[in-house]
């Protein structure tokens, strides 16, 4: 119990976090969300290095040496990652807040299509309704704008596909992140050091406490993962999948209440059909999860019984 509730503590730190990254991106501006990119990926891979460093968890790389394809999918994750946090700091300081939190309470539901679509899986009625439900969200949003959501699908889909390579590949978070990092950085340096030579790099030619957040991009990132990654070993994956939605309910909310986005009537009705999709699959996961306990406690009783009669 006394490890649940650790547990629960990082994983309510980690999301929470992530939720309230609206408010630390546009302290980086003027820097171009391109620059702020470069400098996460950069930082990142730093601090990682370091924190394994400390941890002595280095064996990783001799066993990944000679597996092309956990390889391969790491640098496909390294990818998907880099575009989704591209589009989500260019999203949250172009005052496309609420945007980006609609990618975030649509990405569980890209999991599941991409279940349907790739693995093959077979969907519950309940399931199916929420996929339509985002679907006809999308549909209701695009009218109102004139256009695609690209915002919020390029997050859900990014996202989605990252975190479905990472279920594939099996590396743990913080090795899996180094590895990312690893692959990203030396672009992210060039891109740094061409940009600089040019004049037209941010990083030294801003305000101090700017190029120190800039520098501090390595451990925003890497801090609310290694809190997930200790609330992973410790709560089920069931109360993980519901304490998600802290994230993008506390973007929703800076969006709206603290950047003062415009939220037009049909947007709002976007976001209920999404709401209402994620409750009625919220409460359908936690039933089932709820009857695989009693059932495991059926077995267990039954067992106790058994080995009780002579």
């Amino acid at each position: 119990m006394r490890e649940t509730r650790r547990g629960l503590g990082y994983a309510l730190a980690a999301y929470a976090m992530w939720g309230l990254f609206p408010l630390y991106w546009p302290l980086l501006e003027p820097t171009p969300a391109i620059q702020i990119l470069a400098h996460r990926m950069l930082w990142s891979l730093i601090f990682i290095a370091v924190v394994l460093l400390v941890r002595r968890r280095w064996a990783f790389v001799a066993q990944l040496r000679h597996d092309r394809r956990r390889v391969s999918l790491l640098v496909l994750a390294a990818v998907l990652v880099s575009v989704n946090w591209g589009v989500y700091i260019w999203g949250v300081n172009a005052g496309h807040v609420v945007e980006t939190s609609l990618g975030y309470f649509i990405n569980p539901l890209v999991n599941i299509a991409l279940g349907v679509l790739v693995l093959r899986e077979r969907l519950r009625p309940v399931q199916w309704f929420a996929v339509a439900a985002a679907a006809a969200a999308v549909v209701v949003i695009t009218v109102d704008y004139g256009r695609l959501p690209w915002i919020a699908l390029s997050l859900a889909f990014s996202f989605g596909g990252y975190g479905f390579v990472k279920k594939i590949v099996g590396v743990p978070a913080v090795e899996s992140l180094a590895v990312e990092t690893a692959v990203m950085a030396p672009f992210a340096l060039i891109f740094l050091v061409i940009v600089g030579i040019r004049g037209t790099g941010a990083f030294g030619h801003v305000a101090l406490g700017t190029n120190l957040l800039l520098v501090t991009a390595g451990a925003v990132t890497a801090v609310p993962l290694l809190c997930f990654a200790s609330a992973a070993r410790r709560v089920p994956l069931t109360v993980m999948g519901l304490l998600q939605y802290i994230t993008p309910v506390l973007q929703f909310v800076v969006g709206v209440f603290i950047r003062h986005e415009p939220l037009p009537s049909s947007e709002l009705i976007g976001f209920c059909l999404v709401w209402v999709a994620l409750l009625i699959l919220g409460g359908s996961e936690l039933g089932q999860w709820r009857n695989r306990q009693r059932a495991a406690a059926d077995m267990s009783d039954d067992a106790l019984l058994a080995a009780e009669i002579p």
